[in-house]
């Protein structure tokens, strides 16, 4: 069983950081760099570690040099209307809403507790931040395990794939209860 460190990322621990953002994009979204989706992925200093009550987590493998093999954010902006639908963007409004972002693992390190740990160290930090009313995220369901994941730990709110008449390939859009999160 691995022993990893897991940290507010610092200067230091960026570029391992925006690797393994970038890789997931390309690899496991297969959509690549899209700059008005993943600017935070470009700057990450600028959207997690200067604004108040935010931040970035990095977790490191102690056997690898301390290389970065997972990520989790939050920042307090909640869904943008457009492209997110209406409701959901007047329910989780900025502020007020701790939006989960970023929970990537690399392959070799996923089914060993990490992304869970992670989230529950966000869910710490929201709650000691104080001022959330609701923990907020959206991800890919194309993505292996990423629904199932986010099922285990709080509701879907809003299934886009319903928004379509084809199935459509849409986010699935979750809240995760404060309860769970301490929980964790």
């Amino acid at each position: 069983m691995h022993d990893y460190s897991i940290r507010a990322a610092g200067p230091d621990d960026l570029d391992g950081a925006r690797a393994l953002m970038l890789d997931t994009v390309y690899r496991d979204f297969g959509t690549g760099y899209v700059p008005r989706w993943h600017a935070d992925i470009i700057d990450p200093a600028a959207a997690y570690l200067a604004p108040p009550r935010h931040t970035l987590l990095v977790a490191l493998d102690p056997r690898d040099n301390g290389v970065v093999v997972a990520t989790a954010a939050l920042d307090s902006r909640g869904p943008a209307h457009p492209p997110n639908p209406r409701d959901l963007a007047e329910r989780y409004p900025s502020g007020t809403t701790a939006q989960l972002r970023r929970v990537y693992v690399r392959p070799e390190h996923r089914r060993r507790g990490l992304a869970r740990r992670l989230v529950g160290e966000l869910l710490a930090f929201a709650a000691a931040e104080g001022g959330y009313r609701a923990v907020y995220l959206h991800t890919d369901p194309q993505v292996p395990g990423a629904e199932s994941f986010w099922r285990s730990l709080g509701k879907a709110v809003h299934d886009e794939r319903d928004d379509h008449q084809d199935g459509g390939n849409g986010v699935v859009h979750f809240e995760i209860p404060f309860e769970t999160a301490m929980e964790q």
